[in-house]
Formats: C-alpha cells, sequence, structure tokens
C-alpha cells in the first residue's frame, strides 16, 4: 500500500487555551482542524502563521484533521 507524503501548510488559527487549531492546506487546500497534541515536538504550541509539513487522518467524529504537524 503507498503511502501519501506530507502536506504542507499554514497555521491560520490557535487557541492555546483550548488547544484546538486550524491549519489551511498549501494551495487554497481545505482546512484542517487540529488539537494541540498533534504537534509532533510535544511542546503544545505553535504560533498563528506557522508553516507546517502534516498528515491526515480521519478523527472521532469521521472529520480529516491533521496529525503529525511539523513546523518548518
Amino acid at each position: 500500500m503507498a503511502t501519501r507524503p506530507p502536506r504542507r501548510g499554514t497555521v491560520t488559527e490557535f487557541d492555546p487555551d483550548v488547544g484546538l487549531g486550524v491549519i489551511v492546506a498549501s494551495g487554497d487546500g481545505p482546512e484542517y482542524h487540529f488539537h494541540l497534541a498533534a504537534i509532533a515536538d510535544r511542546t503544545r504550541e505553535i504560533e498563528v502563521g506557522a508553516e507546517v509539513v502534516f498528515d491526515v487522518a480521519a478523527g472521532p467524529d469521521g472529520r480529516y484533521e491533521a496529525t503529525a504537524i511539523v513546523k518548518l
């Protein structure tokens, strides 16, 4: 089974008090929501405007969300 390369995008929203954010995929791509636990370096912090690479997986509610987020 082939794997997809990580996607690139920009963090457009992040609320550290709630721990939720949004990444917009590069090239006017879709938005992917994420929880701070998805930040790969485990700092639990990321800045709005940060360029990132990430994977996508189905979340508990069936919608796709960003995972394995790495700041570039």
